[in-house]
């Protein structure tokens, strides 16, 4: 059993309406392809790249899974176009539904076509590593061996400070395992 960090993330509303009910319908789908094992608060981000969009909401959680990095891959993009995701009509960094994204996977280092382990920017987002270090502070990165919260700790600039606000929802829960 592989444990992953998937990055949940949207700002426009979906079929399940605004982006905090996606995240939390999405949590629920997540489940068909393991074992939710964690999951960070929401947070408010400012969007990065295109910048003239609405904010996003985001989110961390960790996923124990029998299955292989692709067969992952490919239940991600499923619940994503369940969503209302349209990656082929899309702009980079630009409004979307639903995003999930495989931050980490176990160890893993995979660089295939439309599948890179690590995500080869999570250590450069705020939006990613705030989250992330709630549940996983001590999840090394496996390309430069830093622990997430090493990392959080690093952010270029404390791109970190403000970057990631608290969101109470009560559709969303947060689950930290200790």
């Amino acid at each position: 059993m592989a444990t992953v960090y998937i990055g949940l993330g949207a700002n426009l509303p979906s079929p399940a309406g605004p982006p905090e009910a996606t995240l939390a319908a999405a949590d629920e789908r997540l489940a068909s392809l393991g074992r939710v094992a964690a999951r960070s608060h929401l947070y408010a981000t400012v969007p990065v790249g295109l910048a003239n969009q609405p904010r996003f909401l985001n989110a961390v959680i960790a996923l124990e899974t029998e299955l292989s990095p692709r067969s992952l891959l490919d239940g991600l993009l499923a619940i994503e176009r369940e969503f209302g995701r349209e990656r082929t009509a899309g702009i980079a960094n630009g409004p979307r539904t639903l995003d999930l994204d495989i931050l980490l996977y176990d160890k893993l280092i995979v660089c295939e076509p439309d599948l890179e382990i690590p995500h080869p920017r999570f250590s450069e987002r705020a939006f990613v590593l705030v989250p992330l270090s709630e549940i996983a502070p001590q999840a090394r990165d496996p390309r430069s061996g830093n622990t997430v919260a090493q990392l959080l700790r690093d952010l270029p600039g404390n791109r970190a400070s403000g970057a990631a606000v608290p969101v109470e929802s009560p559709r969303w829960t947060a689950k930290i395992v200790t």
